[in-house]
Order: structure tokens, then C-alpha cells, then sequence
């Protein structure tokens, strides 16, 4: 439904009105929602009171809407822009996240690889030392006070030497630049050997890895030659974990993050995915759907799905991960948890791909193994299928400033900005979401893109319709379980320089 104003009231007690307002039907309920993302449930009576401007200032619906922000007398203006302030502070720094791929080269081939792998004999795909140190130059220019160095690949351990110099180097910048400095590696694991283990172990990285479900379905997907894929992340897993917990960190923050990707074969499995993850001692679970990049473009018709499908999905396996916290489990659902931080509270957990405007080129930046710059990953994997759109030059050939004011850029910030997007101007959701101008592109042929016929859009709108529904209904336990979520706790561990142990 559309933004509207109601007067309420009528006479000498009549009031100014509501502030803007966004609503959505949910479960019987309407759901009402304000421009700095309060919320609130109104019964269809209530509303159709509200719209007749017959409502009564000493009644409790009234009281209940100046309590949350809805009733235009009663906000406090400072303190709504300071909230705002807060939850849009992200603006305020230059790009966090450095994605640098080390190569393209992998020793798997999955079925929706997202980034074009090439062959282990490919070392001309290797990024070289060389290149290396200038991606290093370049991203401490970022005016962020926070830099994240986010190895990926391909398989990023086939160049480890290279990860190394990165590390090494950015440490020794560090200590003049004086910023909070965090690296992490985002790997198959099965290039994993003991020695690398403990470099990456003493110098801090924190790890993260893929995980399909149960092994069936991982090595289907996840093809390993000679090999089981599953068998060797889930070995890594556990030895990480324990190195982990031998140096006496808190398992709930400390432990190896895993992904997944739905595949539609993977549609059929939410319950056993949910209780594999869980028998690895994974703490948190990112039902992602497949994305339109790379291999996958060219695999769609085997692993692609309707998104409905994909909804009935999550539900279930959402279902079932409530269904273990109930039992003392702890475990969260990590889409689920972003949307909460900014629905239940006045965060912004700074997910670049769920934010408005997104992370692109302000908020993160993709290095290729050739010193190619890129506004983030996904549009460095068009890239790879033969579209530059999203390039921004080379390492030595262009200047921090030169990128951050390029009209790329700049067009990256406005088409992800939510207030400029004809649909979502009006959606409900407005507050809580973010689209992705990469993904637009790719499916639609414009950064702007027709959210009303965005696959992603329909999965945001669904995950948050059914968190919605869960808080309309306020059953004690899985509220509380969900607020739980929200928690931000900084893992001081990873941070160069922390005295943390």
C-alpha cells in the first residue's frame, strides 16, 4: 500500500495528523510503518478510524501510535534526527570492505560458482606481488577508520604467498595509519594444510567457508576431483574451532562462518540443512538463494527456482532453527538477524547488500587479480562474463579520489538509494531494506531496476513478511529469540593490534 496522512480528529481536539505512513496487510493485521522505521499493528477497524478522522486523542490506540513515533504532535524532532544520524552514520566514512582476489585458480568446480573460476593451471590468473602491494597503497587512501581485507578467489589459498604479503604489508602500514584493521579469508578449505593453519590462526584472520547441507547434497554441488569436498571443510571446520577454543574465545562469537547457497535441490532439504549446520557447531546460517552471476547463468536451468519455492524454503528451515533455540540451542539465521537489527532496534548492521543506499563503491570496493577496481564483488563477476560496467580502473593508472567521484560511483548511490526507486518509495519495507543496482543489472538491464519484478526484491519482501508475522504474533519465546539476534558484539579477537586472546 501507499504512504498516506490522516487527520485525527475533528473540532477543537483535533490534532495534526499522522506523520507518513507506510502500511501492509499481515495476517489479518495492517502494518504500519513510519519514515525512521518504527512500526507498529492497527486492526482493520483501527485503520478504517483512522482514515475517517474520527479518532479519539484520550483513546489507547491513540497512545499506543504517540508512543511509537506516529502521531505528528507528539514526535520529537532532535531526537528522531539523532536516530537517523545513527542508523545512517555508515555515510560518514569512505569504503570499509576491500574484497582482494588473490586468483582466479580453484581446485573445485561448483555449479553455481559465482566467480568464474579457471583451472589450477591458470597461474596467469595469480595476482603478483607486485600488484599486490599497490591494492595495499590503494586501500588504506580509504578515509574509513575501518578496513575489513577480504581475501577471495577462486580459492584463494592456491596464492597464499600473496596472502601473506597482504597481510604482512597492511600490518606494517598499520602502524603509522592507525586504523582498526581486520583481515578474513573466504575459502573452500581443502587447499588447508597445517602450516597455513597456524599463519592464519596467529595472524588473526578469521575464516569463513561454504557448506551446502549433509554430504550428498555438498558434493553434488560442490565437486571436489579425487576427493570429497564436504569431508575436507568439515575436517577444517572442527580443527578451526578447536584452535579456537584451545586460545579460550567464546564459541557463540568465535567460530568458523559458513555459507550456503540454495540450490533447488537444496529446496527439498531446509530441516537437514539446518541440523548439519548445527552438527558442525556452526552458530549462524545465511539462507542465501542462488545468485544470477558467473556459472550460474550459464547452469539456471538446473538449479534456479521460483522464488515462492524459495520462500516456502526459508520458512520451514527458519521454523526449524526457532525450533532448536526453544531447545537451548543457539543458532541464528543470518538474513533474518540483519532485518531484525534495524526492525527491533536503531542499528544499522552495516550489511553492505541490505542497505540504502548500498555499500557499492562507498561502502566497499573489489580488487581482481590483475589490479582491476571494481564497485564491489558482484560487479566484478559481470566482469568476468565479458561486461565491464562496474570497472573503475587500475591499480597505478587511477587515484583514490578519481574513483570515490567517478559518475559510476555516484550512479551506484543513487540507484541504491531507496527513496529515489519508484516501488520502493512506497513499500512498507522502506526503513529495513536495500537493493543490489549489480544484481538489477544483471536480470533486468538497468541499475534501477523494476523492484516489482526483482527476484531479489521478492525474497526481501517475503523474509520480512514472515518476521513480521512472527512479531505480530508475540509468542514470548520466539520474540525473545529474536531479539537475541540482534545483538552486536565486536569480535576483538580479529582486530590487528587488540590485546584480546
Amino acid at each position: 500500500m501507499s504512504a498516506a496522512l490522516f487527520r485525527i480528529g475533528t473540532g477543537p481536539r483535533a490534532t495534526s495528523g499522522l506523520v507518513p505512513i507506510r502500511m501492509r496487510e499481515i495476517g489479518g493485521e495492517v502494518l504500519l510503518t513510519n519514515p525512521w522505521g518504527d512500526w507498529v499493528f492497527v486492526k482493520p477497524d483501527e485503520l478504517a478510524l483512522l482514515s475517517s478522522g474520527q479518532l479519539d486523542p484520550a483513546s489507547e490506540l491513540f497512545s499506543r501510535l504517540a508512543g511509537r513515533n506516529f502521531i505528528r504532535d507528539k514526535v520529537d524532532a532532535a531526537a528522531l534526527g539523532d536516530r537517523v544520524a545513527r542508523k545512517k552514520s555508515f555515510m560518514d566514512a569512505g569504503p570499509n570492505l576491500h574484497i582482494l582476489i588473490a586468483t582466479l585458480r580453484c581446485n573445485q568446480t561448483c555449479v553455481y560458482c559465482h566467480a568464474s573460476r579457471a583451472d589450477m593451471s591458470a597461474t596467469s590468473t595469480d595476482m603478483t606481488p607486485e600488484t599486490a602491494d599497490k591494492v595495499v597503497d590503494f586501500i588504506f587512501e580509504s578515509t574509513s577508520p575501518r578496513l575489513t581485507i577480504e581475501f577471495q578467489g577462486g580459492e584463494p589459498l592456491a596464492n597464499f604467498p600473496v596472502i601473506q604479503r597482504v597481510i604482512e604489508t597492511a600490518r606494517k602500514k598499520n602502524e603509522s595509519a592507525g586504523k582498526t584493521l581486520e583481515f578474513s579469508l573466504v575459502s573452500n578449505l581443502s587447499l588447508l594444510d597445517d602450516a597455513k593453519l597456524d599463519y592464519l590462526i596467529d595472524e588473526r584472520v578469521q575464516i569463513c567457508t561454504s557448506v551446502d547441507g549433509p554430504q550428498a547434497l555438498h558434493d553434488k554441488q560442490r565437486i571436489l576431483p579425487g576427493g570429497s569436498a564436504h569431508q575436507q571443510a568439515v575436517y577444517w571446520i572442527k580443527r578451526i574451532n578447536e584452535r579456537y577454543q584451545q586460545k579460550g574465545l567464546d564459541p557463540v562469537l568465535y567460530h568458523v562462518e559458513a555459507l550456503l547457497t540454495t540450490t533447488r535441490e537444496a529446496l527439498e532439504h531446509p530441516r537437514e540443512i539446518v541440523d548439519a549446520y548445527v552438527d558442525l557447531g556452526c552458530r549462524a546460517i545465511f539462507l542465501r538463494p542462488v545468485d544470477p552471476f558467473g556459472f550460474a547463468a550459464q547452469t539456471g536451468k538446473t538449479i534456479e527456482y521460483e522464488r515462492r519455492a524459495f520462500l516456502d524454503y526459508y520458512r520451514t528451515a527458519l521454523d526449524r532453527i526457532l525450533e532448536l533455540n526453544r531447545q537451548g540451542v543457539q543458532v541464528l539465521e543470518r538474513f533474518a538477524a540483519i532485518f531484525l537489527t534495524k526492525i527491533l532496534g536503531d542499528d544499522d548492521p552495516n550489511y553492505l547488500d541490505i542497505r540504502s543506499p548500498c555499500g557499492a563503491g562507498i561502502g566497499q570496493l573489489a580488487y581482481n587479480y590483475d589490479g582491476q577496481i571494481f564497485t564491489c564483488d558482484e560487479g566484478r563477476m559481470v566482469h568476468q562474463m565479458g561486461d565491464s560496467f562496474f570497472a573503475l580502473g587500475n591499480i597505478g593508472d587511477v587515484r583514490y579520489r578519481e574513483v570515490m567521484l567517478s559518475d559510476t560511483v555516484r550512479a551506484m548511490a543513487v540507484a541504491s538509494n531507496l527513496d529515489a526507486q519508484p516501488d520502493c518509495v512506497n513499500c512498507t519495507y522502506n526503513p529495513y531494506c536495500g537493493v543490489c543496482p549489480v544484481h538489477n543489472y544483471a536480470t533486468q538491464g538497468s541499475i534501477f531496476g523494476r523492484m516489482r519484478e526483482s527476484s531479489l526484491c521478492a525474497v526481501h519482501k517475503g523474509i520480512q513478511d514472515h518476521l513480521f508475522e512472527l512479531l505480530r504474533r508475540n509468542e514470548p519465546s520466539t520474540v525473545e529469540t529474536l531479539r537475541r539476534w540482534t545483538t552486536i558484539r565486536e569480535r576483538t579477537h580479529f582486530i590487528q593490534g587488540s590485546s584480546a586472546e
